[in-house]
């Protein structure tokens, strides 16, 4: 019988691992909004960060402090002294890690896979973390998307630029809108951009027509084990911007899911289940999907305060349930 069996309809004990919770934005952070449901809903909290994990003789442990958080500004977090606990001691494991997507959060999927292969609920599952990178995996949704090409060979980009006009060029790693380019045509920086951006033919980037629907706003809709929640945040850009990220400068505008998002979540919903992706965030512009978030989705706290929307809340009860059956 494993730990999930033994704890059936008890208190979970719910690790997370994260950024330093000291230095996260209090009003925006969804860890955060996950955190304060799941110790509204009467769960134990336990946290970590990256460094904390380890695996000693195969076993995954982690150095673990007992949490607490608190819906308070000048006060969210106390945290109890850390020590060096076997992982599979938890029930549910939420890796909120932010990207950078590099070699370290990659070793990290793998100690928390073997917390998964003890019986431990990772969310999302680390396997799936690894295989949907946010922006190739939108590629699986060809009905989706804009126009677009994956390639690291500058010719091939010039094509697709030389056929598309208006080009938006960015890495395949990177989050916040950072190193997003907008081309248009004729653009005398082309080819210092692909350069730059490829690395002069050693990375791949991903091309990607640009949808004039951005100044309605970039969408991000959260998905909670396959189902929307029915309102989405647009970021708005700033004036003379073309990312609606708000580490860019986009402003969050709350609004209802169209008829096309709903269709969109019902093209991507199963494979998210499927995959083990319980909490993800979903990038559409106008009537396009640009990426699938997996990695540590954003927007919650925004949405819940124009909406009473209770995401986390949405998120830990899917949790119970599935641990319940």
């Amino acid at each position: 019988m494993n730990n999930q069996q033994q704890r059936k309809n008890e208190r979970l004990s719910i690790g997370v691992v994260m950024d330093p919770i000291e230095a996260i934005t209090y009003s925006k952070d969804t860890t955060l909004a996950l955190l304060l449901a799941a110790q509204e809903l009467g769960h134990q909290l336990w946290y970590m960060e990256l460094d904390d994990l380890l695996l000693k003789n195969g076993r995954p442990c982690a150095n673990i402090a007992q949490l607490k958080v608190f819906d308070n500004a000048d006060r969210w977090f106390e945290k109890g002294e850390k020590s060096l606990t076997d992982l599979s001691s938890l029930d549910v494991i939420l890796m909120r890690k932010d990207p950078p997507f590099d070699n370290q959060f990659i070793y990290s999927t793998y100690i928390l896979e073997a917390a998964e292969n003890q019986g431990v609920l990772v969310v999302n599952k680390p396997q799936s973390l690894r295989d949907c990178n946010e922006k190739i995996f939108a590629t699986s949704f060809p009905q989706c998307c804009p126009p677009l090409l994956v390639s690291r060979n500058s010719e091939n980009l010039r094509i697709f630029h030389q056929e598309h006009g208006d080009t938006i060029f960015k890495p395949l790693d990177g989050m916040g809108g950072q190193s997003i380019f907008r081309c248009q045509p004729n653009d005398p920086n082309l080819n210092v951009i692909l350069e730059t951006l490829t690395q002069n033919n050693t990375c791949y980037i991903m091309a990607q027509q640009f949808i004039p629907d951005i100044k309605n706003g970039d969408k991000r809709i959260l998905i909670v084990n396959g189902k929307a929640v029915p309102y989405c945040l647009a970021r708005i850009p700033a004036a003379g911007e073309t990312r609606g990220n708000l580490a860019a400068g986009g402003t969050g505008v709350a609004q209802t899911l169209s008829d096309r998002d709903r269709w969109i979540v019902a093209q991507v919903a199963p494979t998210l289940v499927k995959k083990g992706l319980m909490f993800v965030g979903l990038d559409v512009i106008g009537d396009y999907l640009t990426e699938i978030n997996v990695t540590s989705p954003t927007c919650a706290r925004e949405i819940d305060r124009a909406h009473d929307t209770h995401i986390g809340t949405l998120l830990i009860r899917e949790i119970e349930n599935i641990l319940n059956k």
